[in-house]
């Protein structure tokens, strides 16, 4: 089997959720995945042991003229490179996560008449998937209102979650209000620069606040000065290796609005300050954020308006009125779905009857 993506670890981590059910149900499976051979999607992959074929592809969404075309090229580039890919493994089910080298590959699935089945993340779905929608025999999205956006078409699965969020629980509170915050697997910048003028108004409340920070390899020496320089508690590290029990620890989180980041954020039951990147394609991750402000699970901060004294404020009011996190995590566990996975390797299931 191939599922096809990647590109960032967003889109990976559903992906490997996905395989590793597959394999648990059907022993002896070969799952390859494509995505765009980047060093970070090896680093993710090899400790699972999944083979990465890397695919040419390229976006076009928010690009100038020229860097369209030079997208357009590179697509048409790896279609062929995917058609071949995929005459040579004659793969029995080809599934699209999302990530450049999806539509390459799903579009050449349904070219040779393989099944192929698209999984989308996000609230509002990408114009790969919308295209590719109409071709593939299944789709799988995260949130029941997406279907609207494929006409009707699509099927509630929730978006798969890394194995190591399945079960996790929140720790017993103790005196401290802990903060954890992260941008993704590279960091984020506008957020690292938010929390770093925070921490003046948080200074004398630094005793009773700790904080997690995955800054990103660039700025993490800079944040690292930070918080020392300010007298906070702080695990300040490029990146976190150990998300459960990072998650686990927090009472608060601070994070893009990515969807393995919304979807771990519900999974976890975690009250959470969400940041949407402004340059997110279709503008797909202030969908996402508002999802959970809705249901009453976070609170949105526009990055053109994210500043370091109103996100101290911010911090201050939910650490006084712990009611007020219950009530947000609470609702953001009610939005989980911990057998995302297993839905849509049912899906799965059910094309290959």
């Amino acid at each position: 089997m191939v599922i096809a993506g990647g590109g960032t670890g967003g889109h990976l981590y559903p992906g490997i959720s996905i395989a590793e059910e597959l394999a648990a149900r059907r022993r002896g499976v070969e799952i390859v995945f494509a995505g765009a051979g980047t060093k970070l999607e090896r680093d993710i992959l090899e400790p699972h042991g999944f083979r990465l074929v890397a695919i040419k592809s390229g976006g076009i969404v928010g690009k100038s003229l020229a860097g369209r075309m030079r997208g357009i090229g590179r697509a048409m580039a790896g279609f062929a490179q995917s058609t071949r890919t995929l005459m040579r493994l004659r793969p029995k089910v080809v599934i699209g996560v999302g990530g450049y080298a999806s539509g390459p590959m799903v579009m050449a699935a349904v070219m040779l008449r393989l099944p192929a089945l698209i999984h989308e993340q996000n609230y509002y779905p990408g114009l790969t998937n919308r295209l590719l929608a109409p071709w593939v025999r299944r789709v799988a999205v995260s949130f029941e209102e997406t279907r609207h956006y494929f006409g009707g078409r699509g099927e509630p699965t929730g978006n798969p979650i890394r194995a190591a969020f399945r079960g996790a629980r929140r720790k017993a509170r103790g005196d401290t209000f802990n903060i954890l915050v992260f941008g993704g697997s590279q960091g984020a910048k506008a957020i690292n620069g938010a929390v770093v003028d925070a921490l003046p108004h948080l200074r004398a409340h630094r005793l009773g606040l700790r904080f997690w920070h995955g800054t990103g390899v660039r700025d993490h020496e800079r944040l690292s000065a930070a918080y020392s320089g300010h007298g906070f508690e702080a695990n300040v590290v490029p990146y976190i290796t150990n998300i459960r029990e990072a998650y686990e620890w927090a009472d608060l989180v601070i994070a893009r609005a990515g969807a393995s980041s919304v979807s771990e954020i519900a999974a976890c039951g975690k009250a959470s300050i969400l940041v949407p990147l402004p340059t997110s394609a279709h503008d797909h991750q202030r969908y996402n954020a508002r999802k959970l402000e809705e249901a009453g699970a976070a609170l949105l901060m526009e990055e053109s308006s994210l500043a370091g004294e109103e996100l101290a404020k911010t911090i201050l009011r939910l650490r006084e009125d712990p009611g007020r996190v219950v009530a947000m995590e609470r609702s953001a566990a009610s939005l989980a779905r911990p057998d995302a996975a297993a839905r849509i390797v049912d899906m799965v299931e059910e094309m290959l009857a």
